[in-house]
Order: C-alpha cells, then sequence, then structure tokens
C-alpha cells in the first residue's frame, strides 16, 4: 500500500539560485515553496502525490512547465496575478537574497475554482497535506480552515505546516497532524519562553485548540512529537549541516507518507524526523532518497516525557 497524499500548494513560486561550480557560477531553476518541497519529498517515500496549485504570469508559466519534471500529479489553476519568485546567491556557501516577490493575493474567482479541485483531489486521498504561501497575504487563512473541516468531517486526515493564522484555522477545522517550529511558536505568542517547558505547554495547547496530534521542530534540539495522550523527545543522529531549509517540510511529508499508508504515528513521526535529517545535508529543498531515510530511520529513537 503506498497511499495516496494531496498536498494543497496555492501559490507555489520559481526559485532561482546562483551556485559556484569550480570557478564558474552556476545557475539553478526550480518550482519551489512549502507545497511543491512537501510534495517531491511524499513522493520520494512512496506516496502516489497530487499537487494542486494556481499559477499565473511569466514566473507562473515557468513554475508550470518545471512543475512538469516532478514526479507528481499536478492539478493547476490559472491566476489572473503573477505568481511569486525569488534569486538566492549561494556562490558563497550561505544563502543570500538577491531578490524576491511572494506573489500578489488570489483573487476569489481563482480561490473558488482551486478550492474546488483540492477539495474533489483530497476526497480521494488517505491524506491531505496543507502548505502555506510565501507570504501570509497570499492566501485568505479561512480558505485552510474550510479545506480542513471539509476533509476532517468526510474521513480524510489532514496533516498542516502552517503558522499564525493560518494555523489557528487549520486548528478550528480539527486538523488531524500539526507541525510548527519552536520559533513559530515564540513569534505566534504560544510559547512564553525558548525553554523545553514552554514549547512542551504551547504543544498541549495545540491539541487542546483542536490538533490530533503534533510535533514541534526545535532547530538543533530534538523535536517534541504529542500523540496517544503521551509528550515524546524525538532524538535523530548528528549529521553536518549544508542547508538547514526545507528540513521542517520533509518532516511533514515523511508524516503524511506513513499515514497515508496506514502506518502509525510513532512510524510517521520517526520517519519525518529521518526524512528532516537527511534534508539538511543536501542543497536540495525537499530531495533525498528512500533508502537513506529508511537507514536513517532505524537510528531515529522516541523517549518518553510522561
Amino acid at each position: 500500500m503506498t497511499g495516496k497524499v494531496m498536498v494543497f500548494a496555492p501559490a507555489p513560486v520559481l526559485t532561482v539560485t546562483i551556485e559556484r561550480a569550480a570557478e564558474t557560477p552556476d545557475l539553478h531553476v526550480h518550482p519551489g515553496g512549502q507545497g511543491v518541497w512537501q510534495a517531491r519529498m511524499a513522493a520520494t517515500l512512496g506516496s502516489d502525490v497530487t499537487l494542486c496549485v494556481s499559477v499565473g504570469g511569466e514566473a507562473g508559466d515557468l513554475v508550470g512547465t518545471l512543475m512538469a519534471g516532478l514526479e507528481v500529479t499536478v492539478r493547476t489553476v490559472p491566476r489572473s496575478a503573477s505568481s511569486g519568485w525569488y534569486v538566492h546567491d549561494r556562490r558563497e556557501g550561505a544563502r543570500a537574497e538577491v531578490a524576491q516577490w511572494p506573489g500578489a493575493p488570489l483573487q476569489r474567482h481563482d480561490l473558488d475554482e482551486l478550492y474546488t479541485i483540492a477539495l474533489a483531489e483530497g476526497l480521494r486521498s488517505d491524506v491531505t497535506i496543507l502548505s502555506g504561501p510565501a507570504d501570509p497575504s497570499v492566501v485568505d487563512p479561512d480558505v485552510y480552515r474550510r479545506l480542513a473541516t471539509d476533509l476532517t468531517g468526510n474521513g480524510i486526515r489532514v496533516v498542516a505546516d502552517l503558522s499564525g493564522d493560518h494555523l489557528v484555522a487549520v486548528l478550528r477545522g480539527g486538523a488531524s497532524f500539526v507541525k510548527v517550529s519552536h520559533e513559530e511558536l515564540l513569534q505566534d505568542g504560544r510559547a512564553d519562553a525558548d525553554t523545553e517547558d514552554a514549547f512542551v505547554a504551547a504543544g498541549r495547547t495545540l491539541l487542546d485548540d483542536g490538533a490530533g496530534a503534533a510535533l514541534v521542530s526545535r532547530a538543533g534540539d530534538p523535536a517534541l512529537a504529542f500523540f496517544d495522550g503521551t509528550v515524546q523527545r524525538v532524538h535523530v543522529p548528528s549529521l553536518q549541516i549544508k542547508d538547514h531549509r526545507g528540513a521542517g517540510d520533509s518532516m511533514s511529508a515523511g508524516v503524511a507518507a506513513v499515514l497515508a499508508r496506514g502506518g502509525d504515528l510513532s512510524e510517521a513521526i520517526r520517519t519525518g524526523a529521518a526524512a528532516g535529517a537527511l534534508n539538511v545535508t543536501r542543497h536540495g529543498l525537499g530531495t533525498g532518497r528512500a533508502d537513506a531515510v529508511h537507514e536513517l530511520l532505524a537510528r531515529v529513537r522516541l523517549e518518553s516525557l510522561g
């Protein structure tokens, strides 16, 4: 059983990254954004993935062309305004932002069509991932509340990787599983200190507010998992970091991939942690190999906090 995963990615972006190959510049152009990276990792882990997106303008035309190279099914809605984009310079090792544009807010007609397609594909899936736009202004949070409510109300598990008002929206919609970073908990005022105790309290509040289970990522510290009435530290192998971006997206995708094929929450969380750990060793976001994730999975350990 591979499991069907629908990824709701309303506003993917065009990513342009300048690297250094030997003594010459090297240009990389890809479709990007949280949902694209999650879809890529879920497919890598064997899921049958459908990606629901809206694109427009010259950047959107190129994003649409590039998404055809992904090993996923893409359902695309043309939008009236331009898609977002960014240009990063990584020739010196670290990412330096040259310029970026998150894209204009999606208009009502665009959202209506995208919602209809996403709802239909979500109802055909075993698990749906709700991913956020590059900027909160691009998509109204209520779209996420409605989609989470409609899917969970019809027996579809919803995994969400969101923050701010969009997180509040999916909690109101009864999301089955939410992944939040500790930085987002601090920014949203859900955690009152940068301590494990504060993040444990914040995680429990996520459950009180409507989540079925939750995972709080903490950069170099063990993530905290909240499921089946327990709180667990998630210990992963120590690996050299190449690029930390995309690790959280890989975690969410790993969780969704396991739940979609009928695995339990313990296996899903450990697989997500393994996928996230592998991602930091690579330049590509939401990338990796399934066999490497499975090797790391055997080394992920859960420690109960009671």
